[in-house]
Formats: C-alpha cells, sequence, structure tokens
C-alpha cells in the first residue's frame, strides 16, 4: 500500500464514516493539533529523564490516537469500529500528577518555562496541549464531542505542566519564577 492516495490533492480528506469534507475544517485541525501533540509527546519519551517514564508517556500517546480516531468519525456513525476512552484515563494522569507533587516543592509564583531543553520539550507539549483542548472545545461547541475528551485534555495539560516541573528537580534545574514588573 503506498503511502499517498492522492485524494486529497485538492484539500478535500475523508473522515472515518465517509463524509468528505474540507482540510481546513474544525474537526480536521482538531486531531491534526493532536498528531502534533503527539509528536511531541513522543519527543518527551525519548528524553533521558523520562526513561522511567516511558511506558506511561507511551500509553498516554495511545490514549491521544484513540481521542483522534473519535474526533475523526462522523458524529452519529456508531458502527465505526474504534477503541474507547475510559474515565480510569483521567484518574491515571489525576494519580500520576498527586505522585509527582507529593515530591515537589510548594508552588507559590508563575514557571517561566525553559532551563533545560528537556524541560521546554514539556512546555511546548503542554501549550499544545492547550491549544489542542481549545480546538476541541470550540468543536464541541458546533457538533457531537464526548465530555471525556475535553476532560482528558484539560487534565493532560495539567499532567504536563507537572510533569515539567518533575523534570527540572530530576535534572536538578532552578525553576524560573515569573516576576511581573510593577
Amino acid at each position: 500500500m503506498k503511502i499517498y492516495t492522492k485524494t486529497g490533492d485538492q484539500g478535500i480528506t475523508s473522515l472515518l464514516g465517509g463524509v468528505r469534507v474540507p482540510k481546513s475544517d474544525l474537526r480536521i485541525d482538531a486531531y491534526g493539533t493532536l498528531d502534533e501533540l503527539n509528536s511531541y509527546l513522543g519527543l518527551l519519551r525519548d528524553q533521558e529523564v523520562n526513561k522511567k517514564r516511558a511506558d506511561l508517556l507511551k500509553s498516554i500517546q495511545d490514549r491521544l490516537f484513540t481521542i483522534g480516531a473519535d474526533l475523526a468519525t462522523v458524529p452519529g456513525k456508531d458502527r465505526v469500529k474504534k477503541p474507547d476512552l475510559f474515565p480510569e484515563d483521567v484518574v491515571v494522569l489525576e494519580n500520576e500528577m498527586d505522585a509527582m507533587d507529593a515530591e515537589l516543592p510548594l508552588l507559590t509564583a508563575f514557571i517561566l518555562p525553559g532551563g533545560h531543553t528537556a524541560v521546554s520539550f514539556c512546555h511546548l507539549a503542554r501549550t499544545v496541549c492547550r491549544r489542542s483542548e481549545r480546538i476541541v472545545v470550540e468543536l464541541a461547541s458546533e457538533e457531537q464531542v464526548s465530555d471525556l475528551i475535553i476532560q482528558y485534555l484539560n487534565r493532560l495539560s495539567d499532567f504536563l505542566f507537572v510533569l515539567s516541573r518533575k523534570m527540572a528537580q530530576e535534572l536538578d534545574v532552578e525553576e524560573i519564577n515569573w516576576k511581573p514588573r510593577l
């Protein structure tokens, strides 16, 4: 099977369920941004500091593919076979955050992204996750989108923030507090 089909050469693509839409469609933007986020998670998983979290990060990548499949499906096409997202997937993120938070110093200020390349990658993933969440929320205002998808993306961006702090701690990198000019 060739990777190119030429069916999208005119700027049109197919959703799961057979409907053809412009590549500029909000639904395409939603799962395209998830794909971008998934690439950043792969980059995070490849960082030496995250070797012990590689399986967790891979499972999050799997969940993003699950969400992408849901978003790529025509609403109401229930017969399309696709994986499911479960409330327990959100709980996994919450439990991981709680475990990391228990080992981190109290957060007393906004933190500027940076300090180490790996930490910066995590902040990039966090901001792409927030963008993805915003696009999915916009899509949900127009079409059917599972509330669980929005909840998962919201929790994932929180997880990525806590992870960035934990990575900085493990890398012995000082967090840079934002000091507003007043």
